[in-house]
């Protein structure tokens, strides 16, 4: 059996498993989503948001790229934010890095990765704005781990420059924005920074739009 198929029939196993234990579980996930979460996370396969948090289909909406990073010309992610904020009305907005991230640390190189130098290019400018922090970090491995938190609070900072963000915290007081951090070698997620709605404080004053 080629491995594709077995995740197909995993599937098939876990579909028979859920209908079993509640026979109108499959009807209520197909009427709608509520999701009280919006996970902006990296798309390392060890970090699923669902599994890390053990949450069910339908409780946390998901985008996942490489660093977890909020970028402004960035499509695909700002429809998925305005869809999260403006049509679910998400009460959390979380970006999820994780220690070890090797989008993280081939920003540290000075390596040619081809298109990818383009995305990670983001990190590095994460890099320059801490640079005299992060150069006092002689071992790598705890440099690295460092750089992950830092681009994780920058991220969290791109998300309120966003006029989504901004129009939502006006009209809704909502949502809450989180910076956490998933350590590979326990598990456990920690939280980094908590951004109140309405609270600008942590942005230059001219990131932040008359609405």
């Amino acid at each position: 059996m080629k491995s594709y198929q077995k995740l197909l029939l995993a599937n098939k196993s876990w579909a028979a498993e859920q209908a079993e234990e509640d026979p109108t579980f499959f009807t209520k996930m197909a009427e709608g989503q509520s999701p009280e979460f919006l996970w902006i996370g990296c798309a390392d396969s060890r970090a699923p948001a669902d599994k890390i948090t053990g949450t069910d289909p339908g409780q946390i909406f998901v985008h996942r790229n490489v660093a977890n990073l909020v970028i402004n010309t960035d499509l695909n992610m700002l429809s998925v934010l305005q869809y999260a904020v403006e049509v679910l009305k998400v009460k959390h907005v979380m970006v999820v890095g994780h220690y070890g991230c090797g989008g993280v640390k081939a920003s540290l190189t000075n390596s040619n990765l081809g298109l990818i130098n383009k995305w990670i290019r983001n990190i590095k400018d994460v890099y320059v704005k801490y640079q005299d922090e992060l150069d006092s970090i002689d071992d790598m491995a705890e440099k690295t781990d460092r750089l992950c938190e830092l681009n994780v609070v920058e991220q969290v900072k791109n998300l309120i420059k966003t006029s989504i963000i901004q129009k939502a915290w006006k009209s809704e007081n909502s949502p809450y924005v989180h910076g956490l951090i998933l350590d590979l070698k326990s598990g456990h997620i920690n939280q980094i920074m908590e951004v109140e709605p309405g609270d600008y404080s942590v942005i230059n004053p001219i990131f932040k739009f008359d609405l």
